[in-house]
């Protein structure tokens, strides 16, 4: 009686919590019912599940980060390098199509395009009786990565808990009801696997079991693992070869491990079965009250670091699929905050340390031949998905795709000497598990060969956040064979003498004076990325101390690259010709590269850029694919522009299907492309930092590009900065910074931007800052003047009044500054 008791109380304060303290939760008062986009993510950054909280059909979708089709292979083109001298001559000559079609044949693979990331399968429960329901609640708590689905069935409750175990690495289903001997089910495995085999084993475990499949060639040689073992309260269970069913019971869990045979991207000689035992043992011998905030503490050690309030409305009070729906239409900035942590929950929970990085889905797939492979996209898909981790107090998170980046560039190396008769490494516009590096998907797509280029710059960036020197040491290989495959596969322009890459391309879009090709020579990004590479690696190599001559070779190469152009439009120039259409609303904006990730166009340093850019912006217009909405959010805060860049997330915050022509959100607030990318969930809540704090352009820059909505007043508190410097916390009223509290990890100077006059609260000496940082982790390079057409009509150029400060700080230093 006493369990009845407070399993009763434990349902009904549930309610009334979920219905009055929804800050970080997202919910709904119906189930996903067959739509995998309506189900809940949770993901431990090894296994993901999808939670649809159906009622008499409940399904668990399952993903284990390691289980792709196919084995270790390799899918380059030898045939490219005879074949480079005649298709650089076709470019320069103009004939970019025919240059394509001699690419698809010597470029492009003719072995593999990429293996699929697979889904493991899917955890039946079937309720009988359970059809008329009332009281239906569902919700994602992203504070604690718990999902819950209660109900009533003849005035009894019944609750459902959910989570992937960081430390356990399991999942973990717990199933209560509010009167003993009620809860009664069956359980059983589906998948779309074709080499799969389900059994029950020892009347208390369902398993999965099989190798991965066949693909393109390549022979699946994964095996993998699924184990589900129940666990009851009372009542009692009964097994088929392939079910499970629970007649009776009070509470019930259940645990789900997985495990592939992957040991690394060249062996699969592991040991799926002792590994999927080994993880499912150590967990059961655990209940789930004991389990549960094991789980929530080792989650919470990364999502608690930032917190953001940008003010809360009575919108709260609408379940997170009626306020996307509204959200365009009322005033509901809470919705936005809610959006920003859910992208930090969607990389903590499919990207942690010794696993593998973030899919074009995270961790979550549903589908045997997903879009796109559900692979990593280099060309701007994967990047994105990672922009958020150091600024948003996520930098171990950063490591899987730095660890793939070093992976690539080994597998890369043969890549560069066999296709491109190039030293160093490189790969194109793709890659997978096995981390292939050869072109894939065409030409038009496959033949770019900036992938290992940009990847690389992810390493730079996390030695800028944290300083470690140490680490720069292992990332500088990297960096050096990144720069050394530009050194060697640059040519010179035939009449403007320049360096450049041919073949080239500007990712995925075609210009029609290129007879509809992708191909060319020294496009604008480029350029752009050869820049960043060359002076990460110059300046690497100096804080190294080492390999001096290889740093001359590069400064001398650098100071020939191509210069920016800014076209008849006033427009900056996608490509060395002024051939830009202003009708054109391609989703790739590629060319501005260089106003972010990157800060080679600067509002106060390179004004003349920063308005070119601008127009581009403005030409494509906002409306397209969900990622490329999250890019814009990113370009318009570095435009300073807070309430275009608001626009942008009033668009991608738009349900699927309202967008005429472009993306939107699903109503569990997955990205679409459609159909789901998670890229622009990461690239929205990175472009929301930038609005509300920059560390790239020399300085950190508070409030840069506040909307007039969020002015009256906000907080936000954890963002880490280059440097080593973290925002402990950050307020603002009537769009004027209140107070900032700053730590310093690891010293040297904090030059900070701010809209308002700001003084020291702890006696600090602060002083208005001049000439070039001190900082080394700020130092910003100086572009060449850019090339300005004669009929480009340039805008001046207007800036809003700031204010500099530079305080020298000791390790651990905290500065606080306040308003004047």
């Amino acid at each position: 009686m006493k369990y009845l008791v407070f399993v009763s109380f434990l349902f009904a304060h549930s309610i009334c919590f979920a219905q009055t303290n929804t800050a970080l939760k997202l919910w709904y008062n119906t189930p996903s019912g067959s739509t995998w986009e309506n189900a809940l993510p949770i993901g431990n950054g090894r296994l993901g599940a999808m939670v649809y909280g159906n009622v008499s059909n409940e399904i668990i979708q399952l993903n284990e980060h390691t289980l792709w089709s196919g084995s270790p292979n390799r899918n380059d083109n030898p045939l490219a390098l005879d074949s480079l001298a005649e298709m650089r001559k076709l470019i320069f000559d103009g004939k970019q199509k025919e240059a394509e079609r001699l690419a698809n044949k010597v470029i492009i693979s003719k072995k593999s395009h990429g293996q699929m990331f697979l889904p493991a399968g899917e955890l039946h429960l079937h309720f009988d009786g359970h059809d008329n329901y009332t009281d239906y609640y569902r919700e994602l708590d992203i504070e604690k990565a718990i999902t819950k689905t209660s109900y009533s069935v003849n005035g009894i409750n019944y609750t459902r808990e959910v989570l992937a175990s960081f430390p356990d690495r399991v999942i973990v289903m717990h199933l209560s009801s509010s009167k003993p001997n009620s809860l009664s089910f069956t359980a059983f495995y589906k998948t779309l696997l074709p080499n799969a085999q389900r059994t029950t084993i020892a009347g208390n475990q369902l398993t999965i079991a099989g190798t991965s499949n066949d693909h393109e060639g390549v022979k699946g040689m994964l095996r993998y693992k699924g184990i589900s073992e129940i666990k009851t309260i009372g009542g009692s269970t009964s097994a088929t070869d392939t079910s499970i069913s629970v007649k009776n019971a009070t509470a019930v869990t259940i645990y789900i491990s997985i495990a592939t045979s992957f040991n690394n991207y060249n062996d699969v000689s592991g040991n799926e079965n002792e590994r999927a035992a080994s993880y499912l043992n150590k967990a059961v011998a655990k209940s789930f009250q004991q389990i549960r905030p094991l789980h929530i503490a080792a989650y919470q050690k990364y999502f608690n670091r930032v917190k953001i309030d940008l003010g809360v409305t009575n919108a709260t009070a609408h379940p997170t699929n009626e306020r996307l729906k509204n959200f365009a239409s009322v005033n509901d900035p809470q919705f936005v905050a809610l959006y920003y942590q859910f992208g930090r929950y969607l990389l903590i929970s499919s990207s942690q340390p010794g696993g593998q990085p973030a899919t074009l889905q995270g961790i979550w797939n549903n589908k045997l031949r997903p879009p796109w492979d559900s692979k990593y996209t280099i060309n701007i898909n994967t990047e994105m998905n990672y922009w958020p981790a150091e600024k948003t107090n996520l930098s171990e998170l950063h490591e899987p795709l730095l660890q793939m980046v070093k992976e690539l560039s080994v597998t890369g190396v043969q890549t560069a000497k066999d296709m491109y008769g190039a030293r160093g490494w490189m790969a194109h516009h793709n890659t997978d598990i096995w981390r292939a590096t050869g072109a894939v998907d065409g030409a038009f797509w496959g033949a770019w060969a900036n992938g290992g280029g940009w990847l690389s710059l992810h390493l730079w960036e996390h030695y800028l956040y944290n300083g470690n020197k140490t680490f720069l040491a292992t990332a500088y290989p990297v960096l050096k064979g990144a720069a050394l495959f530009y050194v060697d596969f640059l040519v010179e322009h035939p009449t403007k003498k320049w360096l450049l890459m041919n073949p080239d391309m500007s990712p995925e879009n075609a210009p029609r004076a290129h007879q509809g090709s992708s191909l060319d020579a020294g496009t604008t990004m480029t350029n752009q990325i050869v820049f960043d590479v060359f002076s990460s690696t110059i300046r690497a190599a100096e804080i190294l101390q080492k390999d001096k001559a290889f740093v001359d070779t590069l400064k001398k190469m650098r100071d020939r690259l191509a210069p920016m152009h800014i076209g008849q439009h006033g427009q900056l120039q996608e490509w060395l010709d002024d051939i830009d259409d202003p009708n054109d609303k391609h989703r790739h904006i590629s060319h501005l590269y260089g106003l972010f990730p990157s800060n080679q166009i600067s509002a106060y340093r390179t004004a003349q850029l920063h308005n070119a850019a601008k127009i581009t912006l403005l030409h494509r217009g906002d409306i397209s694919t969900g990622w490329s909405m999250g890019w814009k959010v990113n370009w318009w805060a570095k435009m300073l522009d807070g309430d275009h860049a608001f626009q942008l997330i009033k668009n991608q915050l738009t349900p699927v299907g309202t967008n005429e022509g472009g993306g939107g959100t699903y109503n569990n607030l997955f990205d679409a492309h459609a159909p789901f990318q998670i890229d622009g969930n990461f690239g929205c809540t990175s472009g929301i930092t930038e609005m509300l704090m920059q560390s790239a352009d020399g300085a950190i820059h508070l409030l840069p590009a506040l909307p007039t909505v969020w002015q009256n007043a906000g907080s936000i508190t954890g963002l880490r900065a280059r440097g080593g410097f973290e925002i402990i916390s950050m307020e603002w009223k009537n769009g004027r910074v209140v107070k900032a509290v700053i730590k310093s990890a690891i010293g040297g100077n904090l030059r900070v931007r701010t809209p308002n006059e700001l003084k020291a609260a702890s006696g600090v000496a602060f002083k208005n800052a001049i000439g070039e940082n001190s900082n080394h982790l700020y130092v910003v390079e100086t572009i060449k003047e850019p090339v300005v057409s004669e009929k480009a009509t340039l805008a001046p150029v207007v800036l809003s009044k700031t204010f500099l400060y530079d305080i020298a700080t000791k390790p651990g230093q905290i500065v606080t500054m306040v308003l004047k």
